[in-house]
Protein backbone atom coordinates (compact mmCIF):
# COMPACT_ATOMS: atom_id res chain seq x y z
CA UNK A 1 0.00 0.00 0.00
CA UNK A 2 1.14 3.29 -0.95
CA UNK A 3 1.66 6.14 2.00
CA UNK A 4 -0.04 8.43 0.13
CA UNK A 5 -3.65 7.15 0.26
CA UNK A 6 -3.15 6.96 3.90
CA UNK A 7 -4.20 11.02 4.96
CA UNK A 8 -3.78 13.32 1.83
CA UNK A 9 -2.58 16.47 3.41
CA UNK A 10 -1.97 15.22 6.61
CA UNK A 11 1.18 13.53 8.09
CA UNK A 12 0.70 9.71 8.00
CA UNK A 13 2.23 7.98 10.53
CA UNK A 14 2.85 4.08 10.93
CA UNK A 15 -0.67 3.47 13.27
CA UNK A 16 -2.55 5.41 10.84
CA UNK A 17 -5.05 3.23 9.00
CA UNK A 18 -6.02 3.45 5.72
CA UNK A 19 -9.74 5.74 5.37
CA UNK A 20 -10.41 4.13 2.26
CA UNK A 21 -12.30 1.06 1.30
CA UNK A 22 -10.83 -1.70 -1.07
CA UNK A 23 -13.73 -1.04 -3.45
CA UNK A 24 -12.29 2.40 -4.28
CA UNK A 25 -8.49 1.89 -3.41
CA UNK A 26 -8.07 -1.62 -4.49
CA UNK A 27 -4.26 -1.59 -2.24
CA UNK A 28 -6.35 -1.31 1.05
CA UNK A 29 -7.44 -4.98 0.34
CA UNK A 30 -3.63 -6.25 1.10
CA UNK A 31 -3.66 -4.26 4.73
CA UNK A 32 -7.14 -5.84 5.20
CA UNK A 33 -5.89 -9.43 4.60
CA UNK A 34 -2.62 -8.69 6.33
CA UNK A 35 -4.81 -7.52 9.59
CA UNK A 36 -6.96 -10.55 8.60
CA UNK A 37 -3.79 -12.82 9.21
CA UNK A 38 -2.39 -11.45 12.31
CA UNK A 39 -5.87 -11.98 14.24
CA UNK A 40 -5.05 -15.73 13.39
CA UNK A 41 -1.60 -15.79 14.81
CA UNK A 42 0.46 -15.28 11.70
CA UNK A 43 3.65 -13.28 12.02
CA UNK A 44 2.59 -10.25 8.70
CA UNK A 45 3.84 -6.96 8.04
CA UNK A 46 2.53 -4.53 6.08
CA UNK A 47 5.21 -2.13 4.18
CA UNK A 48 4.14 1.22 3.04
CA UNK A 49 6.33 2.75 0.91
CA UNK A 50 6.18 6.59 -1.03
CA UNK A 51 4.92 7.50 -4.28
CA UNK A 52 8.89 8.07 -5.20
CA UNK A 53 11.04 5.04 -4.38
CA UNK A 54 13.66 6.65 -6.87
CA UNK A 55 17.69 5.17 -7.81
CA UNK A 56 18.48 3.10 -10.85
CA UNK A 57 16.01 1.44 -13.21
CA UNK A 58 13.74 4.06 -11.68
CA UNK A 59 10.08 3.66 -14.28
CA UNK A 60 8.10 5.36 -11.82
CA UNK A 61 6.88 8.62 -11.03
CA UNK A 62 9.95 10.62 -11.90
CA UNK A 63 10.61 9.73 -14.87
CA UNK A 64 7.16 10.12 -15.94
CA UNK A 65 7.37 13.61 -14.60
CA UNK A 66 10.45 14.36 -16.75
CA UNK A 67 8.58 13.02 -19.68
CA UNK A 68 5.80 15.64 -19.47
CA UNK A 69 8.30 17.96 -18.70
CA UNK A 70 10.50 17.04 -22.04
CA UNK A 71 7.31 16.84 -24.60
CA UNK A 72 5.24 20.04 -23.06
CA UNK A 73 8.56 22.59 -23.22
CA UNK A 74 7.81 23.31 -18.85
CA UNK A 75 8.09 21.43 -15.97
CA UNK A 76 5.21 22.22 -14.19
CA UNK A 77 3.86 21.99 -10.23
CA UNK A 78 0.41 22.41 -9.10
CA UNK A 79 -0.28 25.52 -7.14
CA UNK A 80 2.21 27.03 -4.96
CA UNK A 81 3.98 23.88 -5.43
CA UNK A 82 4.23 23.17 -1.65
CA UNK A 83 2.62 20.26 -1.36
CA UNK A 84 4.69 17.12 -0.27
CA UNK A 85 6.03 13.66 -1.54
CA UNK A 86 7.65 11.20 0.58
CA UNK A 87 10.66 9.51 -1.11
CA UNK A 88 13.14 6.64 -0.38
CA UNK A 89 16.07 5.56 -2.49
CA UNK A 90 15.26 1.97 -3.30
CA UNK A 91 18.42 0.62 -1.60
CA UNK A 92 17.02 2.16 1.45
CA UNK A 93 13.95 0.60 1.44
CA UNK A 94 15.51 -2.80 0.22
CA UNK A 95 17.47 -2.17 3.61
CA UNK A 96 13.87 -1.97 5.24
CA UNK A 97 12.56 -4.92 3.95
CA UNK A 98 15.83 -6.74 5.22
CA UNK A 99 15.27 -4.97 8.92
CA UNK A 100 11.24 -5.97 8.85
CA UNK A 101 12.09 -9.40 8.13
CA UNK A 102 14.71 -10.07 10.17
CA UNK A 103 12.62 -8.67 13.39
CA UNK A 104 9.34 -11.16 11.88
CA UNK A 105 6.94 -8.54 13.88
CA UNK A 106 3.33 -9.96 14.32
CA UNK A 107 0.63 -6.89 12.88
CA UNK A 108 3.67 -4.76 12.20
CA UNK A 109 3.22 -1.00 9.87
CA UNK A 110 6.13 -0.05 8.73
CA UNK A 111 6.99 3.46 6.24
CA UNK A 112 9.74 3.20 3.95
CA UNK A 113 9.95 6.85 3.81
CA UNK A 114 13.59 8.57 4.01
CA UNK A 115 12.03 11.82 3.43
CA UNK A 116 8.59 12.82 5.22
CA UNK A 117 8.08 14.99 2.52
CA UNK A 118 10.24 17.04 -0.31
CA UNK A 119 7.98 19.73 -2.05
CA UNK A 120 6.89 19.27 -5.24
CA UNK A 121 7.94 22.53 -6.58
CA UNK A 122 11.39 21.49 -5.39
CA UNK A 123 11.27 18.10 -7.80
CA UNK A 124 9.95 20.48 -10.83
CA UNK A 125 12.64 22.78 -10.64
CA UNK A 126 15.39 20.34 -10.51
CA UNK A 127 13.76 18.70 -14.02
CA UNK A 128 13.72 21.86 -15.37
CA UNK A 129 16.67 22.46 -14.66
CA UNK A 130 18.48 19.64 -16.17
CA UNK A 131 16.89 20.00 -19.05
CA UNK A 132 16.71 23.47 -19.27
CA UNK A 133 13.06 24.33 -19.78
CA UNK A 134 10.90 26.76 -17.65
CA UNK A 135 9.39 26.23 -14.37
CA UNK A 136 6.12 27.09 -14.01
CA UNK A 137 2.71 26.76 -11.74
CA UNK A 138 -0.62 25.41 -13.38
CA UNK A 139 -3.85 25.82 -11.68
CA UNK A 140 -5.44 22.53 -10.33
CA UNK A 141 -7.46 22.88 -14.08
CA UNK A 142 -4.37 23.32 -15.71
CA UNK A 143 -3.37 20.76 -14.45
CA UNK A 144 -5.00 17.87 -15.31
CA UNK A 145 -4.33 19.03 -19.10
CA UNK A 146 -1.18 19.18 -18.17
CA UNK A 147 -0.16 16.02 -16.25
CA UNK A 148 -3.37 13.88 -17.89
CA UNK A 149 -3.67 10.47 -15.67
CA UNK A 150 -0.85 12.05 -13.34
CA UNK A 151 -2.30 15.19 -12.38
CA UNK A 152 -3.77 13.50 -8.88
CA UNK A 153 -0.54 12.69 -8.24
CA UNK A 154 0.80 15.73 -9.02
CA UNK A 155 -1.09 17.54 -6.71
CA UNK A 156 -1.41 15.12 -3.61
CA UNK A 157 0.32 15.99 -0.35
CA UNK A 158 1.19 13.20 1.81
CA UNK A 159 3.42 14.26 4.19
CA UNK A 160 5.01 11.02 6.01
CA UNK A 161 6.53 9.75 8.91
CA UNK A 162 8.94 6.77 9.55
CA UNK A 163 9.32 7.56 12.76
CA UNK A 164 8.24 4.46 14.75
CA UNK A 165 9.63 2.20 11.73
CA UNK A 166 13.58 3.77 12.30
CA UNK A 167 12.78 3.32 16.14
CA UNK A 168 11.31 0.00 16.08
CA UNK A 169 14.22 -1.17 13.27
CA UNK A 170 17.18 0.36 13.76
CA UNK A 171 16.80 2.10 10.39
CA UNK A 172 18.78 4.82 9.04
CA UNK A 173 18.70 5.62 5.23
CA UNK A 174 22.18 6.18 4.15
CA UNK A 175 21.47 7.05 -0.05
CA UNK A 176 20.94 10.45 -1.65
CA UNK A 177 17.55 11.84 -0.79
CA UNK A 178 15.09 12.63 -4.06
CA UNK A 179 15.85 16.02 -5.00
CA UNK A 180 19.82 15.04 -5.20
CA UNK A 181 19.02 11.32 -7.27
CA UNK A 182 17.01 13.11 -9.15
CA UNK A 183 19.45 15.89 -10.45
CA UNK A 184 21.26 12.58 -12.22
CA UNK A 185 21.85 12.16 -15.41
CA UNK A 186 20.47 8.63 -15.41
CA UNK A 187 16.88 10.19 -15.80
CA UNK A 188 17.22 12.20 -18.73
CA UNK A 189 19.45 10.04 -20.81
CA UNK A 190 16.87 7.32 -19.95
CA UNK A 191 14.29 9.52 -21.24
CA UNK A 192 15.63 10.17 -24.45
CA UNK A 193 16.70 6.87 -25.37
CA UNK A 194 13.33 5.39 -25.02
Amino acid sequence: MSAALLTPGRLAVEDTLATFDSHSIPRVASEVAAATLAAQGVHVSVMRLPPSVHGDSDHGFVPTLVAVARDKGVSAYVGDGLNRWPAVHRLDAAHLYRLALEKNAADARYHGCAEKGVPFRDIAGVIGRDLNVPVVSKSPGEAAERFGWFAHFAAIDCPTSSRQTRERLGWQPKQPGLVADVDHERYFKTQQAS
